[in-house]
């Protein structure tokens, strides 16, 4: 491994699956297994120690969940990146995960092509969404009514009319370079742009940005 693989930790109270990931992402260029947790109390102290650049967490576990190991992991670091995975794509921590700070959820039934993807994605700051998880994201932003957060629609107010509307095609899950050619600008400009969008709403990365947006209602469910 070179000093510039992605380094993983990864975090399952079940000793096959973590072992079963460890060999598929050691097996993948530029990703390195730097250590493993059997539960979400472990997992806080390992990212302390070791400081890896993509957390891979589940979800149910003893001790200490994953929804609440998230939460104490970003807490203490704003810049880490979670990537929760659980075999239940309705899990009733899903949302909760992502509001917590989570960057990406992904089914442990992934292949190890779609497992390595998505630890790039998320280790390069973007977001990253199963479409099952999606629909179950869907289902509680219908539940917030045609209003939003009240709190969410205010801070709104802060935003250009272009830095709203960057918002809302990240919410709709483009790129920067697709919303860079959707809105006929520089790709440079679209970064600079969600930039002020994260320091002006107080969030740490475009997932949070996409759940915020539907909590304003700026994205509707449709």
């Amino acid at each position: 491994m070179t000093d510039t693989a992605i380094r993983v930790l990864i975090v399952d109270d079940q000793m096959m699956v973590r072992e079963g990931f460890s060999v598929l992402l050691n097996a993948m260029p530029g990703i390195e297994v730097v250590g493993e947790a059997v539960d979400g109390r472990e997992a806080v102290e390992r990212v302390a120690a070791l400081q890896p650049d993509v957390v891979l967490m589940d979800i149910r576990m003893p001790v200490l969940n994953g929804l609440e190991a998230t939460r104490e992991i970003v807490a203490a670091d704003a810049d880490a990146k979670v990537l929760v995975l659980t075999t239940f794509d309705l899990d009733e921590y899903v949302y909760q995960a992502l509001r917590a700070g989570a960057s990406g959820f992904l089914l442990k039934d992934a292949s190890a092509r779609q497992l390595a993807e998505g630890v790039r994605v998320v280790a390069a700051g973007e977001a990253l969404l199963a479409p099952s998880v999606t629909k179950r994201l869907i289902s509680e932003f219908s539940k917030l009514g045609e209003v939003g957060r009240p709190a969410e629609r205010a801070a709104v107010g802060e935003l250009t009319e272009r830095e709203t509307e960057v918002l809302v095609l990240i919410a709709q899950g483009l790129s920067n370079a697709e919303i860079a050619d959707r809105l006929v600008i520089a790709e440079s400009t679209i970064k600079t742009h969600v930039s002020r969008i994260l320091v002006k709403l107080g969030l740490r990365d475009r997932t949070q940005a996409a759940v915020f947006a539907y909590e304003a209602r700026l994205v509707t469910p449709s």
